[in-house]
């Protein structure tokens, strides 16, 4: 058991006036001087890790004594007077730290300067008498071994570096000037010395080594290559050539771009260039046929094939064209002009007559393109021939969207599927159809609703 603490007042021989350890502070440093194993200073009285026994002079004052008990008051670091912080050694902080080096030229100085000290005999410290009241003063014997300092070894380098006497630089083996010897970039750590001063010095050394220091530039010339020998420049030639695999394949690129290149240029001129010429053709036709009738020098009967005689309005779709005989497809047809059945077993009556089918033909696409529309033609929409002595009028009765080419029941007197039940005067439209293609035809009846000669002037259908 722990017999009870004293009071404020108790003493060990009575009431005392400042409590039971004396002057104040007094418990404060009894408790810090306690023996702690992780407290206690090293031997010698000192705390410091970098301490050394040789630094101490031989005729310094003893470290004050510990007391027998193991408690000692708290008096601060021992340090010996007059001589403050000579417990310090900086060669022996760097040869801890960084290992044996070469001492800067600040530090060898300073220790050629300093004397070393005779090696000196254990001392005996005595014991302090107990300041403290409650401790026990037996005396405690305390033994110092002073050990003289060793001369720092000089730095010597694991790897020796010895320069390359041949490394010569092309730009100063040219200009002459002195090797500045190896570029401490190249050279491995361990064998550079390590940087001597201080630790900022150092620390820049350190952030120094990854960088590239800028040197002089080398010029790094380039073997010529050696000559090759026949065979060599032969199979350098033969390899450099084109596989048959390769140069098939360019023909046959070729080929296609030029293809692609015609057909778009067929396009172009089936499209565009064949309308354009037409009309021109076709308008200078019509001019014609109008200059000879203006002048008397054509007469009505019968006429030569690829000759022109009449001119047809359709003033729904604007189309004005002239009427030649014959449906050849280049003397007539592909001129843009339209085509009369007046020959062999397709031979069909004529406007002038009592009665009968006038059937005509034209082109639907490419080539003037009269015909293109017909089928947006309605019942009642007038179409009127324009010939020499008269103008004929039809108006549009019906339409077949569709049937053969050998068909040829369309365009008889009294036209099979026109919804026509007797003999009349009749017209007939014949076109290809669908666009772009002659697989089938498309055909347009009409029926005669007014004759009027030309000294009446023209219908109300042209005068709209």
């Amino acid at each position: 058991m722990t017999a009870g603490r004293p009071g404020p007042d108790a003493g060990p021989e009575g009431p005392h006036p400042q409590g039971a350890y004396g002057a104040d502070g007094a418990f404060v440093a009894a408790v810090d001087g306690l023996a702690d194993p992780l407290n206690d200073p090293l031997p010698g009285g000192h705390a410091s890790p970098w301490f050394r026994a040789d630094n101490i002079p031989a005729g310094g004052p003893a470290p004050d004594p510990v007391p027998a008990s193991g408690y000692a008051p708290h008096q601060g670091p021992q340090q010996p007077q007059g001589a403050p912080n000579e417990w310090y050694d900086p060669a022996g902080y760097q040869r801890d730290w960084y290992g044996p080096q070469e001492p800067s030229a600040r530090i060898a100085a300073a220790a050629a300067a300093a004397p070393v000290p005779p090696a000196a005999p254990a001392e005996e410290r005595a014991p302090a008498p107990a300041t403290e009241p409650g401790f026990s003063a037996e005396p405690r014997t305390e033994v110092i071994a002073r050990v003289p300092a060793e001369p720092a070894a000089p730095f010597q380098p694991d790897v020796a570096y010895e320069p390359d006497a041949a490394y010569e630089p092309a730009r100063e083996h040219e200009s002459g000037a002195e090797d500045p010897g190896p570029d401490p970039d190249s050279v491995p750590a361990a064998v550079l010395p390590p940087p001597s001063g201080g630790r900022a010095e150092r620390r820049r050394a350190a952030k120094g080594r990854g960088r590239r220091r800028p040197g002089p530039a080398v010029e790094k010339t380039v073997p010529a290559a050696a000559p090759m020998s026949r065979m060599e420049a032969r199979r350098a030639a033969k390899a450099a050539k084109d596989s048959p695999a390769v140069v098939a394949s360019r023909v046959v690129g070729e080929v296609f771009i030029s293809l692609g290149v015609l057909m778009l240029l067929f396009v172009t001129y089936q499209l565009w260039w064949t309308n354009i010429r037409a009309e021109q053709i076709a308008g200078k036709e019509t001019d014609r046929i109008q200059d000879e009738w203006a002048n008397g020098d054509r007469k009505p009967g019968v006429f030569a094939p690829g000759q022109g005689f009449a001119i047809m309005h359709i003033p729904k779709l604007d189309v004005v064209a002239p009427i030649a005989e014959g449906i050849d497809k280049e003397k007539v047809l592909d001129r843009g002009m339209i085509g009369h059945y007046g020959e062999g077993k397709l031979k069909t009556a004529m406007p002038s007559d009592k009665q009968g089918n006038f059937a005509v033909a034209g082109h639907r696409n490419t080539h003037g393109e009269p015909f293109r529309y017909i089928n947006k033609l309605t019942p009642g929409d007038p179409i009127v021939v324009e010939t020499q002595d008269a103008y004929y009028t039809y108006e549009m009765a019906s339409i077949l969207p569709q049937t053969s080419p050998s068909n040829i029941s369309v365009i008889e007197p009294v036209p099979v599927g026109s919804g026509f039940e007797g003999p009349g005067k009749y017209l007939t439209l014949t076109t290809c159809t669908p666009e772009f293609t002659s697989t089938y035809r498309l055909i347009v009846w009409g029926k005669m609703v007014d004759e009027r000669p030309r000294s009446e002037g023209k219908p109300d259908a042209l005068l709209g």
